[in-house]
């Protein structure tokens, strides 16, 4: 290991438990099963009745119990995301799900009661100031008044949660930490191997783009069973809860209409001739290539001098760029390098990609990455931090209401690579501001276009599913459909790439999630273009939009901006950010 590599930080996970055979575990879940129960017999069939002040009691005794539970899933979540090849984690993982799966089930009938409630009568009680402070977590519940089921019938689904889709995440998950890519003779793990797709040597990027090929072709059938297995389930559900797509669940998840999601989707489709269609031209040309495979999609520019930088340099790039849009913010930022909260070593059985996780206010999030030391790394560093932050600002609004919907949990994290690059930026002299610019557009168009063109191959998929199975050589021509779609005519794929679909966690663990991004991005870059344009008190009015968790929906937390999403201009503004800078490097060439 080198010394970079050793120089790394690992996470701490004591302040969740000392270990997972420690008392503290049972004993959490001895007291919340108890709790559980003893909460069922005083309120089950019995809210009509209470006062506000005693529904409001018991909403904040069921938040007690459930941040107990939650405390326990995220420390045998985050055990198993460090290493998912070790079958005692992966036995304590398995153990905690059904567990807290079995506990939360004497806890089901609170909320399948609480949207039973008549408006009217639930208004009434609203009146009283301690429950008027759960007025925002009741009305995102009762979005899913429509698509509830009988109470039998929810307890039945809460239940086979922990064989249906739980287990087809895990073994999806654990056969991904399995596999090994041989890359030049170098076994790698696929975040190794995915590595290699940025390497300075067209030589080594195509031996990986191959070897990555292989090796998912290798095991494509069990993927894709997994991935039919899931979008049956899926369709299953949505048919039994009465939604009209298959993305619908999620968006009412993120609280944002389907109308509005659409209008982002069209802008970014109609945008792809002058976003990636325009850039990646550019970029074979700088190449000297007629024409692009995929393992040249991120490759460096020639100029590119993107040295290794150590992980002390890429902490301070980022809390510098903090600092310099709000002490506030970079104070926060700079605890989680302070204390344990991050893992950025690379190791086999290691999830792969990187997250934030929350855990539970009472507690603190934690970050996880695989720092590469490369300029992209940097980047995700930032992002994750303003995940982290959001995460600590916002947890202030305990269990319940601390967590956004995925759309804007997406804005610090943008935010935070936004402010990061353009610290950067402003640094950098001539050439080397070209090659940001352009290392920035490609980010851009990952987060933006790659994502959209991820859901766009989503809902393909699904919709086709529910005409029967798909052959694993049917998804990989939707896939390349969708990828041709959306990076145009100069590049020509390779076989092998009809299978890259397979390695995409989101589409397993997240349906439909991934637009979210390109929600985020678009946001963002609106959001800093009214930063930038000067207005008054933007920094204090950002940190609150960050505090507020998820009592806010999106057009209560951008009207003090001035933006709305539901305005399709709206999303112009951001992809003309983005089309604006290929304009200044298509100006430099």
């Amino acid at each position: 290991m080198s010394n970079a590599a050793e120089a790394l930080p690992s996470w701490d996970l004591t302040d969740l438990y000392p270990a997972p055979d420690s008392p503290a575990v049972e004993a959490d879940f001895t007291r919340a099963a108890a709790d559980a129960k003893a909460f069922a017999a005083a309120y089950a069939g019995r809210l009509a009745d209470l006062s506000g002040a005693k529904l409001a009691a018991a909403i904040a005794e069921y938040e007690r119990i459930e941040e107990i539970l939650g405390r326990v899933a995220s420390y045998s979540g985050l055990l198993f995301a460090g290493d998912s090849s070790d079958p005692v984690i992966g036995k304590f993982y398995q153990m905690v799900t059904e567990r807290v799966t079995a506990i939360s089930g004497d806890l089901l009938f609170f909320t399948l009661e609480l949207n039973r409630l008549d408006d009217a009568l639930l208004e009434r009680k609203l009146a009283d100031p301690a429950l008027a402070r759960y007025r925002p977590w009741l009305r995102d519940l009762r979005v899913f008044r429509p698509h509830q089921l009988a109470d039998e019938l929810e307890k039945l689904l809460h239940e086979k949660e922990v064989t249906g889709h739980s287990a087809w995440n895990r073994l999806f998950d654990e056969t991904m930490a399995a596999l090994r890519v041989p890359v030049n003779g170098e076994p790698l793990n696929v975040s190794g191997a995915l590595n290699k797709l940025s390497d300075r040597d067209r030589s080594v990027r195509e031996a990986a783009g191959k070897a990555i090929g292989a090796t998912f072709n290798e095991n494509i059938r069990l993927f894709s069973l997994i991935t039919n297995t899931l979008a049956k389930d899926k369709e299953i559900i949505d048919t039994w809860r009465h939604y009209d797509r298959p993305g619908s669940y999620r968006n009412r998840s993120n609280m944002v209409e389907d109308g509005v999601v659409d209008a982002l989707v069209t802008a970014v489709r109609d945008s792809y001739p002058r976003l990636s269609h325009r850039y990646y031209t550019m970029k074979a040309k700088w190449l000297g290539l007629e024409k692009l495979q995929h393992w040249d999609r991120n490759a460096p520019l020639p100029d590119d001098d993107d040295q290794t930088i150590p992980w002390a340099e890429a902490k301070d790039r980022v809390l510098t760029a903090y600092n310099a849009f709000s002490p506030e913010l970079a104070s926060v930022g700079r605890e989680f390098f302070d204390k344990p909260w991050i893992d950025a070593v690379l190791k086999p059985g290691k999830s792969g990609g990187a997250f934030a996780h929350p855990t539970v206010p009472s507690a603190h999030p934690y970050l996880l990455l695989n720092y590469h030391g490369r300029t992209r790394d940097v980047m995700t560093l930032a992002h994750e931090l303003g995940h982290g932050v959001h995460q600590v600002l916002a947890g202030k609004q305990g269990y319940l209401m601390s967590g956004t919907p995925l759309t804007l949990a997406e804005t610090a994290s943008v935010f935070g690579e936004m402010l990061t690059f353009r610290g950067l930026l402003d640094s950098a002299g001539p050439e080397r501001r070209r090659v940001m610019l352009a290392s920035k557009v490609e980010d851009m168009l990952n987060t933006v276009v790659r994502q959209i063109a991820f859901y766009r191959f989503e809902t393909l998929l699904h919709d086709e599913r529910r005409r029967g199975e798909l052959l694993p050589e049917r998804i990989g021509e939707i896939w390349l459909q969708v990828q041709r779609e959306s990076l145009g005519p100069v590049f020509e794929f390779s076989p092998e790439y009809a299978v890259y679909w397979a390695y995409i966690p989101h589409f397993i663990h997240s349906p439909f999630y991934v637009y979210a991004y390109a929600f985020g991005d678009c946001l963002v870059n609106a959001l800093y273009s009214v930063f930038q344009g000067g207005h008054p008190g933007f920094q204090a009015k950002y940190l609150d939009m960050l505090r507020a968790g998820g009592t806010k929906r999106h057009k209560q937390l951008l009207a003090p901006f001035g933006l709305d999403a539901s305005d399709p201009a709206f999303w112009m503004k951001g992809l003309d950010v983005i089309s604006g800078f290929i304009d200044e490097l298509e100006k430099g060439a």
